[in-house]
């Protein structure tokens, strides 16, 4: 029994992490792509319109997000983590598959434009569930003092999937012409990450009985977090926004960014955009071993404040040089930064909700935070430039998001004991 707990933790850790490597692969993907599939999809136009239509899609799954954790949330604290696990991997492959068999606007005209949405949607409603479940499951599931660092694999998993997608993507660039990216190199990721799901289903079904164990009791989880738990809420949202926001314009948006207004090889980009999330995974992972040795509240207060003030100095470096070595060094420190908020996170929200709503608590406030906050920030950034008024964008977009989360950390809602995974049901 010694023998085999400590590997079906390891397993179960794998089986919750995959769909959210598989989530963000997908994403991170779609926004290295973005100019090319606005090309294949999306009606003729000026660039500049063909990229912001096209990350403006992009937001269409961070819209679908917080309905996608309003129904998975719920089916994950009443029914269990393992099937809702299984669930959302389902889903993010047939949306998936919209986007990798979408026919071009040139043959199907509005047709692809449709499919693509209902694609993204399908994406967005499949992510929506899966942060709230992962968590819950992995914080339940973690021995005694090691929830933090249990919970932090899924924003590693996260870097993972980002690497996984710059790798891709530097590949793609390298072996493909140009006009045969515009063609049909842009599918390639995107049947690559068709091709894991299958995986993703198999170990998250073994992993389903366990999982069922921790299941709560049915009820009408939203109606408990309205009634009961109003403070915890408006206090998870606030750090959900600089959880949600600092990723997509610091890392996501980052290889758009320096191509757009530094003129940057796409190429050169991908490549630091690949080291820079090296940087994340470790990060993140031990962001989550402070969270356990002294508390997720104290972690993401540091790292809140670090984001307030310090990209926007880091990123207008790049306004001075912006060769690879530069670039590797400003997209590492940047994910570092994030990661020791991101890292904690999960932990430290988790431990706002008793686990009866836990998975339902978790899912709205990341998802409608990041409706708000996440998807639509490379559109809004586009949009903005390269900076505003001197500041970068992206930048002054994250120092923004850092004050609610600060705001939220400081309130009473983190004046109770530090987070137990198992605590009584208040």
């Amino acid at each position: 029994m010694t023998t085999v707990q400590p590997r079906a933790k390891k397993m179960a850790i794998v089986a919750a992490c995959v769909g959210n490597l598989l989530e963000w692969y997908d994403f991170s993907v779609y926004a290295l792509f973005a100019p090319y599939i606005a090309k294949a999809l999306l009606p003729p136009s000026d660039p500049l319109s063909l990229l912001a239509q096209s990350l403006l899609v992009f937001g269409l799954g961070a819209v679908a997000r917080p309905l996608g954790a309003l129904l998975l949330g719920h089916y994950a604290d009443a029914r269990g983590r393992g099937p809702t696990l299984m669930l959302t991997c389902a889903l993010m492959g047939v949306g998936t598959a919209c986007i990798l068999f979408d026919p071009p606007y040139a043959i199907a005209g509005r047709a692809s434009i449709i499919v693509l949405c209902v694609g993204r949607l399908l994406q967005g409603i499949s992510a929506g569930g899966e942060i709230g479940g992962a968590a819950a499951f992995l914080v339940e599931g973690a021995a005694g003092g090691r929830a933090g660092f249990a919970a932090s694999f899924l924003q590693a998993t996260m870097g993972l999937s980002n690497m996984l997608g710059a790798l891709v993507a530097a590949c793609v660039t390298a072996f493909l012409s140009d006009a045969q990216i515009a063609a049909w190199g842009w599918r390639a990721p995107f049947a690559i990450g068709l091709a894991i799901i299958p995986l993703g289903v198999i170990m998250r079904r073994n992993a389903s009985s366990p999982v069922r164990q921790m299941a709560a009791r049915e009820t009408l989880a939203i109606g408990v977090l309205a009634k009961r738990h109003k403070g915890s809420v408006f206090a998870a949202l606030g750090l959900s926004l600089l959880w949600g926001a600092a990723p997509y314009a610091l890392i996501i948006y980052l290889p758009l960014y320096v191509q757009r207004f530094f003129g940057v090889a796409p190429h050169a980009s991908y490549v630091a955009y690949l080291f820079g999330n090296i940087a994340l995974v470790a990060g993140s992972l031990t962001a989550g071993k402070l969270a356990d040795r002294f508390g997720a509240r104290r972690v993401m207060l540091a790292s809140a404040f670090l984001l307030l003030i310090l990209p926007a100095p880091i990123l207008s470096v790049l306004s001075v040089s912006h060769g690879v070595t530069t670039m590797i060094a400003v997209a590492g420190l940047l994910c570092f930064l994030v990661s020791q908020f991101v890292g904690a996170a999960p932990l430290g929200i988790a431990g706002l909700f008793p686990k009866s709503v836990r998975a339902s608590g978790i899912a709205l406030s990341y998802n409608i935070a990041v409706s708000l906050f996440g998807g639509f920030a490379p559109a809004i950034l586009t949009a903005l430039g390269n900076v505003w008024r001197g500041v970068p964008s992206a930048a002054l977009y994250v120092s923004i998001a850092a004050l609610p989360a600060l705001t939220a950390l400081l309130s009473p809602a983190f004046s109770r004991p530090p987070y137990e995974p198992d605590g009584p049901e208040v």
